[in-house]
């Protein structure tokens, strides 16, 4: 697999569609990772991405302290691992070695980066703004690498391993998964104009095919049989 150099704009593709990302930081030898679901990009110049932390968590204040901190966006095959980060305190325990996760060095940050992700954000810390009961943890972005497998200045979702992760709640994860380009025309009057006779037909071919292997394998055995394609 080979691991490639990004621009640093690119940061505003790889949180798009708001994958889990694992947050790492390291101060004075210490390293801690946490799995954070409220991720956005904030800017394009200069490139700066927003984190939102508890202020009572480890993190925030390895963040605070260090000034600056990582992304790490896991795949399917990193769930447990995932889970496991946000279900223990990096106060007691260096979390990165009890998940057995191997970490490579940054390319600008001390912050490590975690081997098996799909893509890694670096960033400075440029500000600090509380928000209600968390705060925002406001980075500009020094760095950004990504594997080809999982993308290509877009999220490619060719397949399932190479899928980003999303948080649903809880225990509960889901995949980002099928990439559709959309075609679309528009009136005279700029309006958006009806789907096309082929686009019809193209939808409800597919949306049959849905029926008929829904029907065969019902539903929980539709949805096991796409999560494994």
């Amino acid at each position: 697999m080979g691991r490639r150099v990004y621009d640093p704009t690119d940061a505003r593709r790889l949180l798009n569609p708001g994958p889990v990302s694992i947050v790492t930081a390291s101060w004075r030898s210490e390293a801690n990772a946490a799995p954070v679901a409220w991720t956005a990009p904030l800017s394009m110049s200069p490139p700066m991405v927003g984190v939102v932390l508890h202020p009572i968590r480890h993190t925030a204040d390895m963040i605070r302290f260090s000034e600056e901190f990582a992304l790490n966006i896991p795949g399917p095959e990193l769930l447990r691992e995932t889970a496991y980060f946000g279900s223990r305190s990096g106060v007691d325990e260096n979390k990165v070695e009890g998940s057995k996760l191997d970490a490579f060095t940054a390319l600008r940050v001390d912050a490590p980066l975690l081997e098996g992700c799909l893509a890694w954000i670096e960033c400075g810390l440029r500000d600090v703004i509380p928000t209600g009961d968390h705060v925002l943890f406001v980075g500009e972005v020094v760095a950004v690498q990504a594997l080809d497998e999982a993308y290509a200045e877009r999220w490619l979702l060719e397949e399932r391993n190479f899928s980003p992760l999303t948080f649903l709640g809880g225990s509960w994860y889901a995949q980002v998964r099928e990439a559709r380009e959309a075609e679309f025309e528009v009136d005279a009057q700029g309006g958006l104009m009806e789907e096309s006779a082929e686009q019809r037909e193209e939808r409800e071919e597919m949306e049959a095919q849905e029926a008929e292997l829904r029907e065969q394998e019902g539903d929980e055995g539709y949805e096991e049989m796409v999560s494994e394609e």
